[in-house]
């Protein structure tokens, strides 16, 4: 393995991604393909290498983020904050510019039904 992939928190996205990785197991073992989970690995490493190269703010941003799209409000909370705005500016938007994160309603991003969701 190349020096600068050795350190990579590949297994750390894989544990926290564990049902995904078993689902994508099985349906590549039934299909007798392994392209599904080719995917998953090579999805897996690309957030490893975004992790990586975050800054604090936004590994605490990605480190909030699940399977399941969350709200500004339910990662505000899992992380410990209460200021709206430096939410948005410290962890929010940097992870929505280094395209690490994305909203599920982007046509709406101020609706109050609007999620985020690992890329």
């Amino acid at each position: 393995m190349p020096p600068l992939l050795a350190y990579l928190p590949v297994e750390t996205v894989i544990r926290e991604r564990q049902a995904e990785y078993y689902q994508v197991l099985a349906a590549s073992d039934k299909q007798g393909n392994s392209t599904l989970f080719t995917e998953f690995l090579l999805s897996a490493l690309l957030q490893a290498l975004r992790e990586a190269t975050a800054t604090d703010q936004v590994k605490a941003r990605l480190r909030c983020m699940g399977a399941k799209p969350v709200s500004a409000l339910e990662c505000m909370q899992k992380l410990g904050l209460s200021h709206r705005p430096t939410f948005r500016q410290n962890y929010l938007q940097p992870a929505l510019d280094a395209g690490l994160n994305e909203r599920t309603l982007p046509d709406k991003p101020n609706s109050r039904l609007q999620k985020y969701r690992l890329r």
